[in-house]
């Protein structure tokens, strides 16, 4: 294991290996305040946090916003969709959605 700011399966990264990815992301934001988000702010104060992708995997916050490609969001959807985009051309992700709406898998 690296050496993290904080532990990625603690309260403060996945909740104990409950959350990972997106969630863990957005738990960094409050949708109400944080918005409009400059990225590179956002990724100066998190890019070293552990993000969990799976159960083997955790990279840096910053490893994933290598690909987010707007330099800022308007709204926590946008960042969403942002962060996906970057999740899925990083190769992050096994499971590649595909469709009309790939942001939503079925449950």
């Amino acid at each position: 294991m690296s050496d993290w700011p904080h532990d990625p399966d603690g309260e403060e990264g996945s909740e104990g290996m409950r959350k990972y990815d997106m969630a863990i992301i957005a738990k960094k934001v409050d949708e109400e305040e944080d918005f409009s988000l400059e990225r590179d702010e956002f990724v100066e104060e998190h890019g070293d946090d552990p993000i969990r992708i799976n159960y083997e995997t955790v990279v840096p916050m910053s490893e994933i916003f290598e690909y987010v490609e707007p330099a800022a969001f308007e709204t926590i959807t946008d960042m969403h969709k942002a962060v996906g985009a970057a999740m899925r051309e990083g190769n992050f992700w096994d499971y590649h959605p595909k469709g009309s709406d790939p942001e939503k898998k079925p449950a």
